[in-house]
């Protein structure tokens, strides 16, 4: 196993050269991976020709916080995404009014004193949202509506609520466990899926590059036994080859 030849290229270009092929680079059957809009485009166009992971937008993050977790994390964690990209979405939901506020003033903070603010303060803008629950229940339902790529937790009780998100593409737990470290280095794999696709597909692991294959062998008793009903099926579906073919196989070998 792994990898027998690296190339040196990105960009949309690369998208199509490993779907098609090149003459120094055959067409590959999978392509997994997050890049820029174009390369983003250029996976969907290409999706049928070559296998692809999903489609994956802007970075997100949504933050579930209660009172007492710090204002100053929070923000830190919200600016940590605004700063990839004027579209990228950072979002708080939070029981406690006192803290959406300190939050919202600790944003202001950092950002004068970031040297990427003018991609954060756009994303900020644009797409930041500070939402205030009524309770942790309701905290839950716009965290499973939303399906954020990322999804922190900084409650007072945090086994309390994980077993009811259902909808993330990776979980951070506790104000010490940074959605950064997963970036980096805390182990798991950061490519995740974006635009509310968490709802049906977790991120790239080990099983995005195998593929299932069933096979079926039947013994002669089995098959006179399922062949009246999948007779009777395929001509309620008005399919008479389709009887016939298991007709004539209880004709010869019943």
């Amino acid at each position: 196993g792994g990898a027998d030849e690296i190339y040196a290229l990105g960009g949309a270009h690369a998208i199509a050269a490993f779907s098609y092929g090149t003459e120094q680079i055959a067409p590959v059957s999978l392509i997994v991976g997050p890049g820029n809009q174009h390369v983003t485009e250029a996976k969907r166009q290409c999706y049928g020709q070559v296998g692809i992971d999903f489609i994956a937008g802007p970075s997100e993050v949504l933050i579930i916080a209660e009172e007492g977790a710090d204002p100053r994390i929070i923000a830190a964690d919200m600016l940590a995404q605004a700063e990839h990209d004027p579209l990228a979405k950072s979002m708080l939901v939070t029981t406690c009014e006192n803290l959406a506020n300190e939050v919202i003033d600790s944003i202001h903070k950092q950002l004068a004193l970031l040297p990427t603010a003018e991609i954060a303060s756009r994303s900020w803008e644009d797409y930041g949202e500070v939402v205030l629950a009524t309770d942790i229940t309701e905290a839950i339902e716009i965290a499973n509506e939303h399906a954020p790529e990322h999804l922190e937790i900084m409650v007072n009780d945090p086994g309390s609520v994980v077993n009811d998100l259902v909808n993330y593409g990776s979980l951070f737990i506790g104000q010490f466990t940074a959605e950064v470290f997963g970036d980096y280095a805390s182990g798991t794999n950061h490519t995740l899926p974006t635009l509310k696709a968490a709802r049906y597909t977790g991120g790239v692991w080990a099983g995005t590059f195998l593929k299932v294959c069933t096979h079926q062998s039947m013994t002669s008793s089995a098959m006179l036994e399922i062949s009246g009903l999948v007779s009777n099926m395929a001509r309620g579906e008005g399919l008479i080859a389709h009887a016939r073919a298991a007709e004539i196989r209880k004709e010869i070998f019943g």
